[in-house]
Parts: structure tokens; C-alpha cells; sequence
């Protein structure tokens, strides 16, 4: 017996995960929002062992333990939050994740205010995501009326105007036949169906 057979070295590479891309694309943002409140709860708790530090001139932080994670949010606000990750488009994670990062590289928020910034990336996320959508429907709309306006210019008309045709009136051969012109513009075309 072989050890592939034992830790299933022999699979096949091509299972792929079965779960919808919008649950995966909730699940990743919503991974990214937990860890960032846990790195601001971090840097939070840094910043006050500088502060105690100045102030006091002994460092204690060696004897404090602090939780592991204090802060979570509330389970409606995450449900919000979830429904909004459902309206990114999976193209679109990388970049609301890396915008998300720099929002908060920016503003170095307390672990309460994590949660705000990730909606307001979220809803910049997604009026871009409706405004792009809008672009692409009016360059849709835009291209089937070019369409149709080119299908009519290149329809071929049964009348052709003919300018050099030889039985063309003039105001001259009626003078001369002492006839009374025609009440056409004579300066216009004569134009003539073809059958």
C-alpha cells in the first residue's frame, strides 16, 4: 500500500469550491472588517501603553493582559454590513479591500469607528458599481442607435436624382416655345423612379 493513498495526494486538483461567489466575496470582506477592528484594538491599546508610559515613567504593560478581541459588532449592524458586501461585484473585492486599507492606513480609527469606514467604502464601492452599470447601458443604447441610423444611410432609394439628363425643362426652352413655365423650382434636380 501506498502512502498517496493515505493522505489523498492522488485527488484530482480540479475541485474546486462549490459556494457562490457572492458568499465568497461576503465572507472575504467581512474577514477583512474583523481583522482590521482587531489591528485598530491593537494599535488602541499601544498607543495607551504610550500614554500611561509618558505619564507614569514605568512601563507596566508587561503585566497587563488584555483579551484576545473586546470588540465586535452589534449582529444588526453586521447583517447591514453583509447585505451591502452582497451588492459588490467579485471583480470588484480586491479593490474595495486594498481601498478599505488605505482608508484606514489614513485615518487610524479607534476599533468603534472600523465598522463606519468599512460602509463608507462599501457605499463608494457600490454607486461606482451604478454608475459603470449606467455607463455601459448608455454606450449600449448609444451603439444599437448608431446601428439603426447607419442601417438607414446605407439604404439604397429606388428614385435617383439625375442633374445631366437631356429632357430637363429650362426657362429658356419655354420662352422660346412662348409657353408659361411650370410652377416647379427650376433650379432643383428632376428626380425619377427606377422600376
Amino acid at each position: 500500500m501506498s502512502l498517496a493513498s493515505w493522505f489523498k495526494w492522488n485527488e484530482s486538483p480540479n475541485r474546486i469550491s462549490q459556494r457562490n461567489p457572492t458568499e465568497m466575496v461576503v465572507e472575504t470582506l467581512m474577514m477583512e472588517l474583523s481583522w482590521q477592528i482587531k489591528q485598530a484594538e491593537k494599535q488602541q491599546r499601544e498607543r495607551e501603553n504610550e500614554y500611561r508610559k509618558i505619564k507614569t515613567g514605568v512601563d507596566y504593560g508587561w503585566l497587563v493582559s488584555y483579551p484576545k478581541h473586546s470588540y465586535d459588532i452589534s449582529p444588526g449592524e453586521r447583517l447591514q454590513l453583509e447585505d451591502m458586501c452582497t451588492k459588490i461585484h467579485p471583480s470588484y473585492c480586491g479593490p474595495v479591500i486594498v481601498r478599505f486599507r488605505q482608508v484606514v492606513a489614513e485615518y487610524e480609527p479607534e476599533a468603534q469607528e472600523v465598522s463606519r469606514l468599512f460602509r463608507s467604502v462599501l457605499q463608494e464601492a457600490a454607486e461606482k458599481i451604478k454608475e459603470e452599470e449606467e455607463a455601459k447601458k448608455l454606450a449600449r443604447q448609444w451603439n444599437t442607435k448608431n446601428r439603426t441610423s447607419l442601417s438607414l444611410t446605407t439604404f439604397k432609394s429606388r428614385s435617383r436624382i439625375s442633374p445631366f439628363i437631356s429632357d430637363i425643362k429650362t426657362i429658356s426652352e419655354d420662352v422660346e416655345r412662348g409657353t408659361q413655365p411650370t410652377r416647379r423650382v427650376w433650379s432643383m434636380p428632376e428626380f425619377r423612379s427606377i422600376k
